[in-house]
This record gives structure tokens, C-alpha cells and sequence, in this order.
């Protein structure tokens, strides 16, 4: 049966996941946020603002309707980032891949944020109070996710386009030999296009998404625990809240070959007070924003502002002054034939600490040599011959 309001649904849904799932469990703040880091250099350049523009590979993680835009040919994408001088390691791989003659899309993602090397100390010190350090191993902190993404139209017009799409996704996170962790999880999503606007909506979690801890330690480990005075635990249940996205991006064209694209996120939250723009309980919203410079479609200039927050002035030594702070970001990137190179520079805290970040992402389209696309910009046209029929439309790609 199709939806006659999709768009109600999606937010009736939200609501009511949010507010009845309250009375079974907790639920924690931040769960699973390294599903927050972002996907692809071009959104964490522009202040990981794409839910509402994305239009390959990594609309899987940003806005699954979003992949109807991959409805020709494969495309894949890739994306590395180290953290802390190296110490946390993030990795991001996407392909899309269009069914059905180009009327449905599939998408699969794989995440992994992990600290590597952390160094084992529970038996360094001896029951005779002596060190050996030849008794410290180490082990990995690492989470993972598994995107499995859906996406199709519901509607098209000659110069506008519905669509929805959503994710099943699974997550695996692991401490070492102590402690593991299986999560499930639903998205959905919807998206509004024309020529020039992108709306987005973007329900995570949906279903509340739930992580179920197990620990294993030995004995000698459960020994060490306990003559330090630390609790063993032996299994949890962490529970992330439904939230949303909306968003909004629109094209401001200048000639054919420049172009100007600007995108506003809103993070909506229903797990408590948190410290954004917006901040009550339960609700909270964090705004973000992003410009992407389009020249004739291969030079690709950006930046963008997000995790708007207040915090303590510096040089108050009195604590009392607050001031608003936010996370920079500024990138680049370049498309030559079927290949595309982005670079993203990012402060992981805010605009006065020095922790910085370089990103870097490839994408490459899987398509034909007669079919490489028009580069004639944000607004590509087809040649006459190749222009649909009645009842298939074709959109112009952001």
C-alpha cells in the first residue's frame, strides 16, 4: 500500500519511538557517536552538511533517499582520517549501485573508528608491589557498522522529484578480549529536488537502536579487579533515541560554469539536554552550515561551521564567562573523467584548539567511457537524442 503522506508518517514515527520507548529503558547520550564523524571529505569540508545534497555513495550515511541520484552506473567511495596525532584511525567505504533500470537504488557502507596499540596494564604491577613491564600487552578499541540502504522515488515530475529510502544497519563494537558489543538499528529518510532546492529529512534510529555488552575476563583479570576495588560487569544494554535531520540546500547558478551551493543542517535530539544553540529537555538542536564553490564542474572549493556550543572564556579564571565556540572546516577537490579527489581540514574541538585533521576521499564512478557525464556543471543536460520519454524524468544532479 503506498503512503499518502509519507512525509507525516516518517515524523509520526519518530515521535512516537521517542516518547514510548522512554517507559522500557535509558537512554544514553551520545550513544554510538562515531556514527556521527561524518562520511567523505566533501561533507567534512563543508561542515558535515550533506543530507540534504549528497548524491553518491555516501548518501548511504547521510540521507538514504539520496541515492536515487546514483541511477545510471555504480559508484564507489572511500575515505581515511586519523585522529589525535594518529592515535584513532577512522575509515569510511560506500558503493552504490542502481536496479531495475536505474528506478531503484541499493547502497552498502562499512565504518570503522578504532584506537589501536592501547597498552594493557592491568598486570604490570606484581602482587610484591614490583613492575614488570614485559607483562603489558595490548589490544584494540574498535567500532564498527554495517550499512545495508534502500532508496527509490515516489514521485516524479518534469522539473521535481520525491523520493524515500532507509537503512538497516548493524553494529559491532569490541574492547579487546573484555568486551563485545551487537547493535540494530533502522533509518529513514526522504528527499525533495528541483532544479535548484534539495530538502531533506532524515529519521535515525527510527526504531531505537540498541547495543546488547557482553565482558569476558579470566580469573587472574577478575582478581586484578577486584583487589583494585573495580566493578566486573558482565553484560549491558545501551540504548540510542530516535533523532532527526532536516535540511536544506539550494544552488545559487552564476553562468553555466560557476556555481554556489548552500546548505544548512538542524540535528534534532531527544535524549536529554544537550549543550547545542538550541537546548531544553528533551529536546535539543544543533545547527550546521556548509558552501560548496562549483567551477565548471572540476574544482571544487569548501568550507562550513557545526558543533556550535557554549563554553568557558579563556582567561576567565573565574569561570563565569561563557562564549560560543564552534568546529571550522574548510576543503577541496578536484573531478578529472569518472575520478573525484576531496580533501577536507578540519578542528576536531574548536576554532582556538589546535586539533586538526586531515581528510582525504576518492570516488569513481563505474561508467562506461561513452558515458562520462556531462561537464557542463551543477546543471548537466542531455543531448536531444538521449532525452527521456514521457513518464522518465530526468533531474539534474547536485
Amino acid at each position: 500500500m503506498r503512503c499518502k503522506n509519507p512525509l507525516l508518517l516518517l515524523v509520526q514515527g519518530v515521535l512516537f519511538c521517542t516518547f514510548c520507548s522512554q517507559g522500557y529503558g535509558q537512554f544514553v547520550e551520545y550513544s554510538n557517536d562515531f556514527l556521527n564523524i561524518g562520511a567523505g571529505a566533501r561533507g567534512l569540508g563543508m561542515g558535515s552538511t550533506q543530507s540534504a545534497t549528497a548524491d553518491d555513495a555516501t548518501a548511504g550515511y547521510w540521507n538514504p533517499a539520496g541515492l536515487v541520484n546514483v541511477s545510471q552506473y555504480p559508484t564507489i567511495s572511500a575515505m581515511h582520517a586519523d585522529y589525535f596525532a594518529g592515535i584513532g584511525k577512522y575509515d569510511f567505504i560506500a558503493g552504490a549501485f542502481p536496479i531495475n533500470g536505474g528506478n531503484q537504488t541499493l547502497g552498502i557502507t562499512l565504518l570503522r573508528f578504532g584506537v589501536d596499540n592501547i597498552p594493557n596494564t592491568l598486570f604490570l604491577v606484581q602482587p610484591d608491589g614490583s613492575i614488570n613491564y614485559n607483562d603489558i600487552q595490548s589490544f584494540s578499541s574498535a567500532d564498527y557498522a554495517f550499512l545495508f540502504s534502500y532508496a527509490q522515488p515516489i514521485k516524479n515530475e518534469e522539473d521535481r522529484q520525491f523520493s524515500w529510502g532507509g537503512n538497516a544497519k548493524i553494529i559491532y563494537r569490541q574492547v579487546g578480549s573484555f568486551a563485545k558489543a551487537w547493535g540494530f538499528g533502522f533509518d529513514g529518510a526522504l528527499l525533495y529536488k528541483t532544479p535548484s532546492w534539495r530538502l531533506g529529512l532524515v529519521a535515525k534510529d527510527i526504531t531505537t537502536t540498541f547495543n546488547a555488552w557482553a565482558f569476558t575476563f579470566s580469573s587472574a583479570e577478575q582478581q586484578v579487579l577486584y583487589t583494585t576495588d573495580n566493578a566486573i560487569p558482565v553484560r549491558s544494554t545501551e540504548l540510542t533515541a530516535p533523532s532527526l535531520v532536516l535540511a536544506a540546500g539550494y544552488n545559487f547558478a552564476f553562468g553555466d560554469k560557476f556555481h554556489l551551493l548552500a546548505e544548512t543542517d538542524m540535528n534534532v535530539t531527544f535524549d536529554g539536554k544537550r549543550n547545542t544553540v538550541f537546548s531544553s529537555n528533551p529536546v535539543s538542536i544543533d545547527p550546521k552550515i556548509g558552501l560548496e564553490a562549483n567551477i565548471n564542474n572540476t574544482i571544487f572549493i569548501r568550507a562550513g561551521a557545526s558543533n556550535f556550543q557554549q563554553a568557558l572564556a579563556d582567561g576567565d579564571t573565574l569561570n563565569q564567562r561563557k562564549v560560543w565556540i564552534f568546529q571550522p572546516s574548510i576543503g577541496a577537490g578536484f573531478k578529472i573523467g569518472n575520478v573525484s579527489i576531496d580533501y577536507a581540514f578540519t578542528n576536531l574541538a574548536n576554532q582556538s584548539s589546535p586539533l586538526y585533521t586531515n581528510v582525504f576521499s576518492l570516488k569513481v564512478d563505474i561508467a562506461p567511457k561513452n558515458k562520462e557525464g556531462s561537464k557542463k556543471g551543477y546543471l548537466p543536460t542531455l543531448p536531444k537524442a538521449d532525452k527521456p520519454k514521457t513518464g522518465k524524468v530526468y533531474i539534474p544532479q547536485i
